[in-house]
């Protein structure tokens, strides 16, 4: 594992990537390192309690407490959201995935809670190529740091589905309307029910939704890749938005999100992938029963829904284009390693895991004791890193 600072050494050298973090338990044995910047201009150098916006990798951890409220029976997976969210029951579908954003069916089966965990409800993302996503930028959805999240569901709750629940496969917003039902069951914050169940629990002391004023300059600089180029562009937006999403980090204790939101350091979600491995802390607290992270962490979708694809805006599919959801299935909230043939054989049959926007990825591979997360804040990064990272850790597996 030695020679990933040297193979991460010559991405940022290449400006590919400001800075890289990265935690690997194997065999009992942790290897965690460094290298770069935590921004580029002031040549700070990035540290190991460095903080970084997760994006996505968000969601495993809402995945978890969702799946707690079904082990306590007070959730079941073929719930419909509307018996939580009544402003749901009215929703409509698209008559097809292309038509017009007015051109409405009825809705035949409502959405689940499985349908959340499965990205199967219906739902979009602001940034792909379809009438819904396109839809939720018109209304400016998770647009603001000042609102609820109740705020943004209710609003989510007035566009239609981009497709019958179960009959296809979208990543979306699903999962922030899963916080939102956490919300509800629970009577709580979003943040106080992951703080008080999942981070208190684990020992993810620097992991929330909001980062106390003594610890914001451990914050690393968020970039984006330009392809064309292959430069970095720091953002000189306000810095508390990235793109059109709201990433706030000293809001008023109201802010959350389900499906992006949360702030993390390499070795707090270390501890979480460590978690996943058997349902336990280090300390032996139980999080959640072995058998409902197996449940979780084996493939849900029937063959016909692959391969999975996220297609962003702008996406085009020429001899360069490679699909990296194309190995994999989809589980209660992870993807599933299923096809080590599509992988080039790197990797173990059933591994999961998920990764962030910002370039940021984790992997659990129960057959191996292994876990690894990897750090860094490069939207639309080149993929480069995440393959030298896992290949390079497989290559090594002796």
């Amino acid at each position: 594992m030695k020679e990933l600072n040297s193979i991460f050494e010559k991405h940022v050298e290449a400006g590919l990537y400001p800075g890289v973090e990265w935690k690997i338990t194997f065999n009992e044995e942790i290897y965690h390192g460094t290298t770069g910047y935590m921004n580029i201009d002031t040549q700070e150098s990035l540290q190991k309690n460095s903080i970084y916006r997760i994006w996505s990798m968000t969601k495993p951890i809402i995945a978890i407490a969702m799946m707690q409220l079904v082990e306590e029976k007070l959730i079941k997976l073929d719930d419909p959201i509307n018996n939580f969210i009544p402003e749901f029951s009215n929703l409509k579908v698209l008559k097809n995935p292309t038509s017009s954003i007015n051109e409405l069916i009825d809705l035949k089966n409502m959405p689940t809670i499985k349908d959340l965990f499965m990205h199967t409800a219906g739902f979009s993302y602001n940034f792909l190529a379809d009438p819904v996503g396109k839809e939720y930028d018109v209304i400016k959805l998770f647009n603001s740091s000042k609102t609820t999240l109740e705020e943004e569901i209710n609003l989510l709750s007035k566009i239609p589905l981009l497709f019958q629940p179960s009959t296809n496969w979208r990543y979306s917003v699903s999962m922030d309307v899963m916080g939102r039902i956490i919300e509800i069951v629970t009577k709580k914050t979003l943040q106080s029910i992951l703080q008080e169940k999942i981070f208190n629990q684990i020992g993810m002391r620097e992991t929330g939704f909001s980062i106390p004023e003594d610890k914001i300059k451990r914050i690393t600089s968020s970039y984006e890749f330009n392809p064309n180029d292959k430069k970095l562009t720091n953002f000189v937006m306000d810095s508390q938005k990235i793109g059109n999403y709201a990433y706030p980090y000293d809001n008023d204790k109201t802010y959350a999100r389900g499906g992006h939101g949360l702030f993390s350091t390499a070795y707090d979600y270390s501890l979480f992938a460590l978690m996943l491995l058997t349902g336990k802390t280090a300390a032996g607290k139980v999080i959640l029963k072995p058998e409902t992270i197996k449940e979780m962490t084996k493939n849900h979708l029937d063959s016909s829904f692959f391969p999975l694809e996220i297609l962003s805006i702008g996406t085009i599919k020429n001899e360069d284009y490679v699909n990296d959801l194309d190995p994999y299935g989809w589980g209660l909230g992870f993807r599933i390693l299923i096809d080590l043939n599509k992988a080039n054989n790197i990797g173990s049959l059933g591994e999961f895991g998920w990764a962030g926007a910002a370039s940021t990825y984790f992997l659990v591979d129960p057959k191996n004791d292994l876990t690894a997360v990897l750090m860094t804040q490069v939207l639309n990064g080149d993929p480069v890193i995440k393959n030298d990272f896992v290949k390079t850790i497989y290559n090594n597996l002796d």
